[in-house]
């Protein structure tokens, strides 16, 4: 069986290895796929702990955000836990995420999370009425994942997850189906986890609505014929945002009073070039806890740069711990995004 692990571990890693490597193509290399992909919303980070780390968290993944970074993470979790997170994200948008994880003795781990993506309530403007003709609409993205993770051996887990997928503004909608697969993989080196997760493998997304439907003249030129004939217009699909990310994390030191861990996730997206995430914990006497961390190496043009966050924790009767954690991401001249969650383990 270890052997067999082993040798699965090798090939996810090769495999991936192979899809990130750069491959040239005649008149192509230098054209980005950037804003290709439907639901950006999944790219968001989940969790303050993971964003303030530059998002390196597909190795460590060990709390119930590991459903978004690694579900194969899920199955190392020693106990059940929630955790609730906030995300004042750009152009006054909010991000909501919430996520609960359960153990069920030797069958594994089941987890489930909601993501909630609100862009508020807008006026409606036309060329006609450019400071609004007293109409209001909004737009919200949510998604809905359901996961199971299982050790295979001491060392080894793997995970699979299922999401529901949904885009909505004004009288149209979208929906999507996707699946989520990771490994999580303790090295026989001391200290180093290894982490592979592939993410939003699923169907396209495609909008749909009333406010696709129009009135046409299909013979504009001449009179006499009818101008109002009812039409939809065509809309186009379009792909999820697949992303393929693998990542390394080491325990520099772990004693009584002091714990550091440092890591490095490689990123290659669908709808964008390679890029890497690095991050850093530093926590004190098991109580307060600083990170850094920097997002998207080697992309160029991208928004993203440094994290740094911190959090608190404390035990208490019954062994329920709490954490509580703030991030600060820059992104340039989106300004930033602010992030707070609140962990709960029983």
């Amino acid at each position: 069986m270890r052997a067999c692990t082993r040798i699965l571990t090798i090939l996810f890693v090769l495999v991936f290895a192979f899809s990130v490597w750069p491959q040239e193509q005649p008149f192509e290399s230098n054209v980005s796929k950037r804003g290709t992909t439907a639901a950006p919303f999944l790219e968001i980070g989940a969790g303050a702990r993971a964003l303030a780390m530059g998002s390196a968290f597909v190795a460590l993944a060990d709390d119930p955000t590991t459903i978004y970074w690694n579900v194969g993470g899920l199955a190392k979790l020693p106990k059940h836990a929630v955790s609730f997170t906030h995300i004042e994200w750009a152009a006054d948008t909010r991000f909501d995420y919430i996520a609960a994880s359960f153990k069920v003795g030797s069958f594994g781990t089941i987890g489930v999370s909601f993501t909630n993506f609100g862009l508020g309530e807008m006026q409606v403007r036309t060329v006609a009425e450019p400071e609004g003709t007293g109409q209001f609409f909004n737009g919200n993205d949510a998604a809905l994942n359901l996961a199971y993770a299982r050790n295979l051996t001491d060392n080894f887990a793997i995970g699979l997850a299922a999401k529901f997928i949904r885009q909505s503004i004004w009288d149209m909608s979208a929906n999507a189906f996707a699946v989520d697969v990771g490994v999580h993989y303790q090295l026989p080196f001391k200290g180093f986890t290894l982490g592979a997760a592939m993410s939003n493998f699923g169907t396209s997304m495609k909008m749909n609505g009333d406010n696709n439907l129009i009135l046409h003249d299909p013979d504009p030129l001449h009179g006499g014929n009818n101008g109002r004939i009812p039409a939809e217009l065509q809309m186009e699909s379009w792909a999820l945002p697949l992303n393929f990310q693998v990542g390394v994390a080491y325990q520099a030191f772990n004693t009584d009073n002091h714990r550091m861990l440092v890591a490095v996730d490689a990123l290659h997206p669908n709808n964008n070039y390679e890029s890497m995430n690095v991050g850093a914990e530093y926590v004190f006497n098991q109580f307060i806890a600083l990170r850094g961390g920097y997002q998207s190496l080697f992309l160029t043009d991208s928004e993203e740069s440094f994290t740094f966050g911190f959090g608190i924790q404390r035990e208490f009767i019954g062994d329920v711990r709490l954490a509580l954690d703030f991030a600060y991401a820059d992104f340039g001249r989106l300004q930033n995004s602010k992030a707070i969650s609140l962990l709960i383990e029983f």
